[in-house]
């Protein structure tokens, strides 16, 4: 065994499960996990009996910007060493097994993985070897089985891509972006009396081209209007455009082009 975990936080706050790679044969394949980790704010990793030894001067020119978390690397000998102090493993797999176990996919795992490490126990989630994956008796020793949903007739991952999957689930269950956001570029939503000025101005240039016609369904076209008005969310800008656009419409009339 080599090195201690880094015992920081992670980046958006609070605890984090721990990555145990088994067997890991490429260091590029490390240093790509590395990535995917630290792209999503995890930074604990082990290796359990790498291929090529440690350190591998081919992980860190893969890491590319993560080498935070190759620092604070701990090699092990054997997969019970490296999950010894922790509280609860998790063990990714891509073919069924014959153990009883609970399988859990990469989102509800991690939903278990923040209640569990929010309550102060420690996590670990192993990914197996790239040619084969984890073997049974390393199985054995995880509390619970996540499976990735992939196409079953091509179920085989590289083992960065799979440590992405499960990277992103945790940020997604830790993390506080809204599912969506509208991006206002300089401006502000335009207020209800912004709405009705250009409602007004729409209809006012409108009735002077005679577009209120017949005068029986004259009122029901102009409730369409304001009702199609106070359906778009529109900004400021969005505003100050229509009443230019209808300003210069007069303009050109004016100048009889």
């Amino acid at each position: 065994m080599s090195g201690t975990d880094h015992q920081s936080q992670a980046p958006w706050g609070g605890p984090q499960p721990t990555v145990v790679l088994v067997a890991p044969q490429m260091g590029e394949n490390i240093g790509s996990s590395a990535r995917a980790m630290w792209n999503f704010g995890l930074e604990r990793m082990r290796l359990v009996n790498p291929r090529d030894g440690w350190p591998n001067p081919a992980a860190v020119a893969t890491a590319s910007g993560a080498a935070r978390v190759l620092d604070h690397v701990r090699v092990f000998d054997g997969t019970a060493d490296a999950l010894g102090d922790m509280d609860y493993v998790f063990a990714t797999t891509a073919r069924s097994r014959d153990l009883t176990k609970p399988v859990m996919t990469p989102e509800r795992a991690m939903e278990h993985a923040r209640a569990m490490t929010e309550a102060g126990k420690r996590v670990g989630i192993m990914f197996g070897p790239e040619r084969a994956g984890l073997e049974n008796v390393d199985i054995a020793q995880a509390n619970a089985l996540i499976s990735v949903p992939v196409n079953p007739g091509f179920a085989s991952l590289n083992l960065a891509q799979c440590v992405l999957l499960v990277a992103y689930e945790w940020r997604r269950q830790t993390g506080e972006d809204a599912p969506e956001v509208v991006e206002m570029a300089g401006t502000e939503f335009a207020t209800q009396v912004e709405v009705e000025k250009l409602y007004e101005h729409f209809a006012q240039r409108l009735d002077a081209a005679g577009f209120f016609f017949p005068d029986h369904k004259a009122d029901s076209m102009r409730l369409n209007l304001r009702n199609m008005f106070s359906r778009l969310p529109m900004t400021q800008a969005d505003i100050q455009t229509f009443h230019g656009m209808l300003r210069q419409f007069v303009r050109w009339k004016e100048r009889g082009d």
